[in-house]
């Protein structure tokens, strides 16, 4: 239904300014209805221009190993790679035939155990072999494409001109009545789109709340995959780390403040790679500091529905404890991980420099 509102506001629009062009409120009307199509057209996906990228020929023995879980997950694999800085894995699409890109984050990737990564890499694809509705191509399209247009319409807190003026100033009461001009266009502005803007967010929670009861189940078959993949302790490992990426990524964030200010005459590639190091090491003391704090607390499943009406990490690690107990049918011995450390020796270099840059970590 998204869609075919957003061909007909685009087709009416064409065709009233085409066929009403003697005329003036017919290609304003035109003009309008283009207005509002343009903000819901459907974006494919693109990747992150300040990501590193990596192709099979940048990495082969990690496409292998992305290639065998993708096997064993039964979906399509994936064509390009990319380094982030943030503690989670995603799988997102990108141009128009929707090729396949991992997101991959560094500080979890260095930080976990071995088969850690390869369940949290597990779960991404296993988000795309049970069809996960808000990915799909029809569903994850029209969300994407509401909540573009509900910002675009809404006015950011700089639309309006705050002229604080002192009396003695020259010409003090033109600019004040010049602020007041343009903050009254704008309200009016606002106010001629709010029907709009109304429309798409209250579009977007319908179709959110529709798709809830499928986002849930596939959240649990993902993890199934997971345990299937890198084996039931990996899985519930991996589920527990999930709780430490608001940590770590404010230790990135001080690092990269740390290194770009303290670093002195150290040379810059040694400071590129102490940046992912510490930020292992921060994950990992945070890990022990997690164990710790669980086996003084009682046993039990916590909080049943977490944000947004997902279930909870507690509750879906309690699942994936009374389940059958599945072991690895991927794993990742330690010449191979090596091998692929080699690979991103350069990628985590790119980023390293692009994080210390900007001093915040980047997101895609």
């Amino acid at each position: 239904m998204v869609h075919l509102v957003t061909a007909g506001l685009f087709i009416g629009g064409v065709l009233l300014i085409v066929l009403g062009f003697r005329t003036v409120i017919q290609p304003v009307l035109g003009l309008v209805l283009l207005g509002l199509a343009l903000p819901l057209r459907p974006r494919p996906g693109r990747l992150d221009a300040e990501l590193p990228t990596l192709r099979h020929a940048d990495a082969p023995i990690l496409f292998d190993l992305l290639d065998r879980m993708a096997d064993e997950a039964g979906v399509r694999r994936f064509d390009a790679i990319q380094l982030s800085p943030g503690f989670s894995v995603t799988a997102t699409h990108y141009g128009l035939r929707r090729k396949r890109c991992l997101v991959l984050g560094l500080p979890l990737w260095s930080a976990h155990p071995a088969q850690q990564p390869i369940a949290a890499v597990a779960h991404a694809l296993g988000h795309l072999a049970v069809h996960d509705l808000r990915n799909d191509a029809f569903v994850g399209t029209a969300l994407k494409s509401l909540n573009t247009a509900a910002r675009t319409m809404r006015a950011r807190n700089n639309a309006y001109v705050t002229a604080s003026v002192s009396a003695l100033t020259w010409n003090a009461g033109k600019v004040e009545g010049g602020a007041a001009r343009f903050n009254a266009r704008t309200r009016m502005g606002e106010w001629v789109l709010w029907l709009p803007r109304a429309a798409a967010t209250v579009t977007a929670r319908l179709l959110l709340w529709l798709t809830l009861p499928v986002t849930r189940r596939a959240e649990f078959e993902a993890d199934d995959v997971a345990a299937r993949t890198a084996s039931t302790e990996a899985a519930i490992a991996a589920l527990q780390d999930r709780q430490l990426a608001g940590a770590v990524g404010i230790e990135v964030h001080r690092l990269a403040i740390e290194t770009r200010t303290l670093k002195g005459n150290r040379s810059a590639t040694a400071t590129h790679e102490e940046l992912w190091d510490k930020a292992a090491r921060y994950a990992e003391s945070l890990r022990e500091q997690q164990d710790r704090d669980e086996t003084s607390e009682p046993e039990g499943i916590g909080t049943v529905v977490g944000a947004a009406g997902f279930p909870s990490e507690s509750l879906r690690m309690a699942r994936l404890a009374h389940a059958p107990r599945h072991s690895a049918t991927i794993t990742l011995d330690e010449p191979d991980r090596s091998r692929i450390e080699d690979e991103l020796r350069l990628p985590k270099q790119e980023l390293a420099r692009k994080v210390m840059r900007d001093c915040v970590p980047l997101t895609h």
